[in-house]
């Protein structure tokens, strides 16, 4: 992850204010800030959580993505998963630990599938980074210890019988097993 640029982020907002035709008393109300708090922001004195980014951009009809690349949240090349990196910055139900872990495992998630597949292109969308991780999380889950069964491996597979069967097999076998 990029550095937090605090002077350009406030320089950015204070010129995302003016545009919107707003004082930094009715943004800062509008964003549920204090005064003080979004001046200080402004000037780049006061590093902002990414929940506070997320008001700031809310109240200036800005997306928050736009405001974490200007802090140096998210980088803006990084566009792969860039909504799951936002939804994830911008829970209130979780701390801000809790959301840089929560990253720093995506991203290790992403570089070891990168390892994993060197020369398979990178996953593109939301659909292909779900089925990546699914694939991922499975490899991991086959080679798990289940107690008192061993890994995936050592398991006995079903047949394809016993999963699919033919009807008039089934007939058949009960005539002659006298079923």
């Amino acid at each position: 992850m990029a550095s937090l640029n605090v002077g350009s982020l406030g320089e950015y907002i204070r010129e995302q204010r003016r545009n919107a035709q707003y004082s930094l008393r009715q943004l800062a109300e509008a964003a549920g800030v204090s005064n003080p708090y979004l001046s200080q922001i402004e000037r780049g004195l006061r590093k902002p959580s990414a929940e506070i980014l997320q008001q700031i951009a809310k109240a200036l009809r800005i997306s928050a993505e736009t405001l974490y690349v200007q802090a140096g949240i998210l980088d803006e090349r990084q566009e792969e998963g860039l909504e799951l990196r936002a939804a994830i910055l911008a829970d209130p139900l979780i701390n801000e630990r809790q959301r840089q872990v929560l990253l720093a495992i995506y991203d290790s998630f992403l570089k070891e599938n990168a390892a994993a597949a060197p020369s398979a292109p990178a996953p593109s969308g939301p659909v292909e980074m779900a089925v990546a991780t699914a694939r991922a999380v499975g490899a991991r889950a086959a080679q798990m210890r289940v107690p008192g069964m061993g890994t995936a491996k050592d398991r006995p597979q079903r047949a394809q019988h016993d999963v699919e069967r033919d009807p008039e097999q089934d007939a058949k076998d009960d005539e002659t097993s006298g079923g």
